[in-house]
């Protein structure tokens, strides 16, 4: 009961955390801070980089452009407004839809001929003269005369001076929904042309950007607003006047078939004329650009020159602006730094001509919240009852899938949706559940670990704290190969050391066995005295159990000669007299309970079964066949690959069927390059003879063995030479069936 409450508040603890960081996150992003903000901006710029509008020949719109070869071939800036006339005409002739200035005339032409003779005394002229100047138009009437023959858009500013005049708007306005005033820029001033040409001009436009926090122009306004009037930017005149419209129409939240469910949300579009331009909130349109490309604008002087055919001009918007270094506003876009204002006019008409405009939906900010909230409640509860490594698939995948669902949107349909605050928000709902996990988690290890490390195998507390369940009594039936080790002689070796040395010596040779076995992912069972007795495949799965155990077995046999080398130098150090170390293993494998065993107040994991008993009767004849390793035909069997070498039919103590029994050799490769195949095989005619009671052809084939097979295996041949000779002397019964009876444990 007490472990369940534990874990309850550890749920509450945990859910309260994660929500926690979600709520945060949604009013943070509700809020919108500037690095936020930011952040959104970078990836729709990104997105932009991947993949521009591509930008089209044929593109009803020009820049007439103001550029230096136009300064050396007509003069400098500015220009008399009688060639700013002959520009206007020269665009007329041509056939130009509409003519729009990203220039600003506000004050009169000082190279008008009146203005050029005022700077001379009265004087000094004859009447006649001033009077017949007096005569003469000036430079801003021929100019306002040019302009009333040809669909002329100028531009003015909107800015903050409240003693600036505003403009009386040329287009009017229509609102379906709320009153558009409320959600576009305002100013309650403006820097405009001189009367005698804003009179005439057949559109007036706003030149103003409302720039983005890092002054990147990345929407272009439609629409703004100058005291209580709505006025259109110079993209929309510019597009109004050349299809001969008077009306914007613009509509906002509460119109016919707008769901704002009573919210004033904002401008959704503004038609003008057959254009329906789709616009974010304020009334601004996201451009999509393009790279630089020089087919966009004309040189100035080629217009006046003659050199431009109707071919270039004809049917098309024009708008003059100047790149000539001094003479035009720098402005930034997410493909250029620092190129002329008159390309961001001059791209967002030509993107509301194609079609070709972003968008980023009026229901984006809840799109985006909405898939923020629902894959994390999904990611929260996939944490708390799956592994980390699926729980972090699973935050990758949702990663995967908004990333990717935004780049879709925007290379299908134009949308602009933010996948980086879903993202950052997810992360941080991840690490938050994972950091609470982690924290209970360990919490828990260390009880586990505190209250079992000392006398269970590392192996098995890992397991323990990775499956708390397993704290209980009971076992499985699972395959398993299991390894028994002794000295031999111990009784002999013992005699003459006091305890503490006794003590010291046991622990030297357990060390390097104990590190042979676990090394080789085996779970030490117990130690008996100077025994051990180890398992595999338990309670870690362990599919090449058979293999790990032989190579733990070779390994001990190696390290345990090592420790002789010591001991041996230590012993003549100390002038007493050495006696080696020898062990015994026995391996065998097959089906054996494990689990813990014990009572309910004290228990320890541990193997038991008929194959546990027969890896030990395997470890004490080893001393019998006067080999180092024993195993049994199963292990043999699951280790083709090992030189192994059938030793006899042995039936154990307690056991009524004989069992075949092998011995693991020195690798061929390291022990003089002997034949292991051809030994195999005389081994075979050996002990098939000699299971024939065929002793003489027995022993011949024994010493071909002896020949063939490596020093190490001697001791063997002799024990079975020994053998056959007491057989020859008192032949085993009619009934034997070639096994050799285990008189012993």
């Amino acid at each position: 009961m007490a472990e369940a409450s534990k874990k309850k508040t550890s749920s509450r603890g945990y859910f309260a955390i994660v929500l926690t960081v979600l709520v945060a996150a949604v009013a943070l992003r509700i809020s919108d801070p500037q690095p936020i903000a930011q952040l959104r901006l970078i990836v729709f710029d990104t997105y932009q980089q991947l993949s521009p509008r591509i930008y089209d020949p044929n593109a009803p719109v020009r820049i007439i452009d103001i550029d230096e070869a136009s300064l050396k071939r007509v003069g400098q800036w500015p220009w008399p407004r009688t060639q700013i006339a002959d520009l206007i005409n020269r665009l007329t002739e041509l056939g130009a839809a509409a003519i729009a200035f990203d220039v600003v005339f506000a004050e009169t032409d000082r190279l008008s001929p009146t203005e050029i003779f005022k700077q001379i005394p009265k004087g000094q002229l004859p009447d006649s003269v001033w009077q017949t100047i007096g005569e003469l138009p000036s430079n801003d009437t021929t100019m306002a005369d040019a302009i009333a023959r040809s669909r002329v858009v100028l531009g003015f500013v909107l800015n903050h001076d409240e003693g600036g005049t505003l403009p009386q708007s040329i287009g009017t306005f229509a609102a379906a929904g709320d009153d558009p005033r409320q959600f576009v820029p305002g100013f309650p001033g403006a820097a405009g042309n001189i009367d005698e040409l804003q009179a005439r001009a057949k559109g007036l436009g706003a030149l103003n950007w409302v720039p983005e926090i890092d002054a990147v122009v990345r929407r272009v306004p439609m629409i703004l607003r100058g005291g209580d009037q709505l006025f259109p930017s110079l993209a929309a005149e510019t597009l109004r006047v050349a299809q001969g419209e008077t009306t914007y129409v613009v509509k906002a939240s509460g119109a016919s078939g707008e769901l704002s469910y009573g919210e004033q949300t904002g401008i959704v579009a503004i038609k003008i004329g057959q254009f329906i331009v789709p616009t974010d909130s304020s009334g601004q349109v996201w451009v999509h650009f393009t790279e630089a490309v020089g087919a966009r604008a004309i040189p100035a002087w080629k217009i006046l020159s003659g050199e431009a055919t109707a071919q270039d001009v004809g049917g098309r918007v024009v708008i003059i602006g100047a790149s000539a270094a001094g003479l035009f506003d720098l402005q930034s876009t997410p493909l250029q730094a620092g190129i002329p204002g008159v390309q961001a006019h001059a791209q967002a008409i030509e993107s509301i001509f194609s079609g070709d405009l972003l968008t980023r939906p009026d229901y984006a900010l809840g799109l985006e919240l909405a898939y923020l909230v629902i894959v994390s409640i999904i990611l929260v509860f996939l944490m708390r009852w799956i592994p980390v490594h699926w729980s972090l698939l699973a935050f990758a995948v949702s990663l995967a899938f908004v990333s990717g669902g935004s780049w879709y949107a925007f290379k299908e349909w134009k949308w602009l949706l933010d996948p980086i605050y879903p993202s950052i928000s997810l992360a941080a709902v991840f690490v938050a559940g994972q950091l609470n996990l982690f924290f209970v988690t360990e919490r828990e290890r260390r009880y586990i670990t505190g209250a079992f490390g000392r006398y269970l195998s590392p192996a098995l507390v890992a397991k323990l704290r990775d499956q708390h369940e397993g704290l209980e009594l009971g076992g499985e039936i699972r395959n398993m190969t299991l390894l028994f080790c002794d000295i031999r002689d111990f009784t002999g070796i013992s005699e003459g050391l006091s305890a503490g040395e006794l003590t010291t010596l046991i622990n030297r040779f357990l060390t390097p066995m104990t590190e042979s076995i676990l090394e080789h992912q085996g779970t030490i069972d117990k130690y008996m005295g100077d025994a051990i007795m180890a398992f595999w495949n338990a309670p870690l799965d362990d599919p090449d159990h058979p293999r790990h155990a032989c190579e733990a077995a070779v390994e001990m046999i190696g390290r345990l000669e090592a420790l002789n080398r010591e001991l041996s130098t230590e012993a003549k150090l100390q002038g007493r007299v050495f006696s080696p170390l020898r062990i015994g293993i026995g391996i065998n494998t097959g089906e054996a309970c494990v689990g813990n065993m014990g009572s309910s107040h004290r228990f320890d994991y541990s193997v038991i079964g008929d194959n546990v008993n027969v890896a030990s009767r395997l470890e004490g004849q080893s001393k019998t066949y006067a080999v180092q390793i024993v195993i049994g035909e199963a292990t043999a069997q699951a280790v083709p690959e090992w030189p192994t070498l059938e030793l006899d039919l042995l039936r154990v103590k307690g056991k009524l069927q004989a069992e075949r029994i092998f011995t693991i050799l020195p690798d061929p490769a390291s022990n003089g390059g002997y034949d292991l195949e051809r030994l195999q095989k005389q081994q075979a005619a050996m002990l098939e003879t000699y299971r024939e009671r065929r002793w003489g052809t027995a022993l011949r084939f024994l010493e071909q063995c002896r020949a063939l097979a490596p020093d190490a295996a001697g001791p063997y041949y002799d024990t079975l030479a020994a053998r056959i000779e007491s057989y020859r002397e008192t032949p085993p019964p009619a009934n034997w069936d070639g096994s050799f009876d285990a008189d012993s444990k």
